[in-house]
């Protein structure tokens, strides 16, 4: 009995594809923005969606099996979950994070993974860099409008974690469309943010900044992190799922930056997928530096600690690590000596 458990787990993790295509496809014809109306029967569903019914007889079938939806008589509903999450325009929907970057973008890349753990360069995808990637407009539109989906809710949970409202001055250092920006600025009106990310991104970036009605406290540098100059000055440097994007040996520089671009007692944020120290887990956080690999071949599997010694050795003090998206990632926050407190430990 023992090994027909242990079967069935290691089925579900070997068939888990099945689950995460199950739930792109719901999202891409709006099954369950269209249960959020009322519950609907299949026939209903399938002339809303202009799909066969048996089709989405099978779909649905397979979400309800995933306790997405749930059936009552011949009618379907959302769960909890997805109602609040898989719903367009539903507050903390991340469902085009999901349909868009993960299912259009990141699926391609990962059947690039094996060459990449057994060194065969043939096989690889033929992308090389994030640089490389988002100079196509079109790619950084659709890896850039979903992510910015997927960011506002940690961006409001930071916002909620650490007092920063003493900080006047933000860089975010690879801050994609300024998502948490935005939200760190309206959580702390004294605060103006600067974002700095490749010039494409940036473009879609001052859209969103200036629906957001920020666009007199939010600005925006085009170039590339790991080898342009950087504003000085900054109160708070935020650098959110950076470091899982680079090769391992350049987070210590761009560490190295953060310190020296800052003002005594300013803030350093890292938010990223960081697993815990024992490499136990969380499982999601460990998948997503896996993603990582399979489109950087030199990333690091970072922990907690490694981390730590590296803010530590350049000189931020207090370091700090706490979940934010709960099983997935990370927040470390460090913090620069004030004046007085450097000039009195020399």
């Amino acid at each position: 009995m023992k090994l027909i458990n242990e079967a069935e787990e290691i089925s579900k993790i070997a068939f888990g594809f099945m689950a995460s295509k199950a739930l792109f496809a719901a999202l891409h014809i709006g099954l369950f923005t269209k249960l959020a109306e009322r519950p609907k029967r299949i026939d209903e569903l399938a002339a809303e969606a202009a799909t066969p019914e048996n089709r989405v007889q099978t779909l649905i079938t397979a979400l309800a099996s995933l306790g997405l939806v749930s059936r009552e008589g011949d009618c379907y509903s959302n769960s909890p979950g997805a109602e609040a999450f898989l719903v367009e325009g539903a507050k903390y929907d991340f469902g085009d994070y999901l349909r868009l970057q993960i299912d259009r973008q990141m699926f391609p890349i990962m059947t690039g993974l094996e060459a990449v753990i057994t060194g065969d360069a043939n096989d690889r995808p033929a992308i090389e860099s994030y640089a490389e990637w988002f100079s196509d407009p079109e790619e950084a539109r659709l890896y850039s409008e979903s992510q910015h989906a997927g960011s506002l809710g940690p961006g409001r949970s930071v916002a909620c974690m650490i007092d920063l409202s003493g900080a006047k001055t933000m860089m975010d250092v690879g801050g994609g469309t300024g998502a948490f920006a935005i939200r760190l600025c309206e959580a702390n009106p004294g605060l103006k943010a600067t974002v700095l990310d490749f010039p494409n991104v940036v473009a879609l970036g001052k859209s969103y900044v200036a629906a957001a009605g920020l666009s007199d406290r939010i600005d925006f540098v085009a170039g590339n992190a790991l080898e342009d100059d950087w504003p000085d000055g900054q109160d708070i440097v935020l650098m959110s799922y950076l470091f899982n994007g680079v090769p391992g040996d350049a987070i210590p520089d761009l560490t190295r930056r953060a310190y020296a671009s800052m003002n005594p007692g300013g803030h350093f944020l890292v938010h990223d997928f960081i697993v815990d120290d024992d490499r136990s887990g969380p499982p999601l956080a460990a998948l997503w530096q896996l993603q990582h690999l399979a489109f950087t071949p030199a990333a690091k599997s970072m922990t907690p600690t490694w981390l730590e010694g590296l803010m530590a050795g350049v000189g931020f003090f207090d370091v700090s690590t706490q979940p934010l998206i709960p099983g997935m990632t990370k927040l470390m926050h460090a913090r620069k000596a004030a004046a007085a407190d450097a000039i009195a430990a020399q």
